[in-house]
């Protein structure tokens, strides 16, 4: 399990939109808002330890916040257990990390700040401390040399099911499907994630991360191919949409008169958008979705989707 996380988390959060969606929902720091997620690159490195390397992986992150070099390093920690010294491992590639900054740009006088992140998707309940100084016994004996150390942890089996469903993005769906894991609720959740995510990579990516889990026995196979279907019908009713308003568009240029015809171009769209609409609640109701989240979706009154779905036998 741990490898297939491994490479499945790491091109996850290897996207930038993905990257971008975990820090803007789940790092509630001011500053965030002030990065420039467009010129943000991640790093060909890794500063795991061997004896770690078959229960973490890390993705580091070049970022500007204020025009100024930041590094994001997230530590993702797979293994069940809970490591008491999480912050100890943490700092240790952390300064790691460092050693390698100025032996690689020789002459700098400065150290660039990093934020360090552990993210942990499992089942027991995190209780190791964030801070180095709860660790050290007597530490603020020594005053202001004292070692203090923090690392910013998201714990996935932390968040309410109910709050992650109305997030509503690729990463929150993520945290459902690791913690609340329903097939029928990760349907809905996928096909609100085709309507509203522009970047359709990630979602892509996404879906490749259930597959890969199918392909590794983790999830059943047929729960795969349901959220494989979603998406495929998804995407091709879109397309059906889109050749239904360009058919409309000629239709009424063809028989259209000059008096009147950019009315009757409104309404032929109109006519087209109405049934890609009931195509799409038509595949929908199939595939066994709830009538409210039709409704949304598709922008249909209930009642119009009890309509439909009375005359499927």
């Amino acid at each position: 399990m741990s490898k297939i996380h491994d490479s499945g988390y790491k091109k996850l959060f290897s996207n930038k939109s993905i990257f971008r969606e975990l820090m803007e929902t789940f790092v509630h720091e001011d500053w965030v808002k002030n990065i420039d997620f467009e010129s943000c690159e991640t790093l060909k490195k890794s500063f795991i330890s061997t004896h770690y390397k078959e229960t973490e992986s890390d993705i580091i992150y070049k970022a500007k916040l204020k025009g100024k070099d930041v590094y994001i390093y997230i530590l993702i920690e797979f293994q069940s257990t809970v490591h008491t010294f999480m912050a100890l491992r943490v700092l240790n590639y952390i300064t790691n990390f460092y050693m390698d900054y100025v032996e690689s740009n020789k002459g700098v006088k400065t150290l660039p700040a990093v934020f360090p992140i552990m993210l942990y998707n499992g089942d027991a309940r995190w209780t190791a401390s964030a801070n180095i100084a709860d660790l050290i016994e007597n530490n603020d004996i020594l005053g202001k040399f004292s070692l203090n150390f923090e690392y910013f942890k998201i714990i996935e089996n932390e968040y309410d099911k109910n709050a992650l469903q109305k997030i509503q993005n690729i990463v929150s769906t993520l945290f459902l499907a690791e913690s609340h894991y329903d097939i029928d609720l990760l349907k809905g959740a996928f096909l609100e994630l085709f309507h509203k995510e522009e970047d359709k990579e990630a979602v892509s990516l996404f879906l490749n991360w259930f597959k890969q889990l199918s392909k590794n026995q983790r999830i059943p196979k047929k729960d795969y191919e349901k959220l494989e279907r979603v998406y495929k019908n998804t995407g091709e009713v879109k397309e059906m949409l889109i050749a239904a308003l360009e058919r409309e568009r000629k239709e009424i240029y063809e028989r259209g008169i000059e008096r009147g015809i950019e009315r009757g171009i409104e309404r032929g769209i109109e006519r087209g958008i109405e049934r890609g609409a009931k195509e799409i609640t038509r595949i929908m109701l199939l595939e066994g979705l709830d009538i409210f989240l039709i409704s949304k979706v598709t922008g249909l009154l209930r009642e119009d989707v009890l309509k439909i779905k009375s005359t499927l036998s």
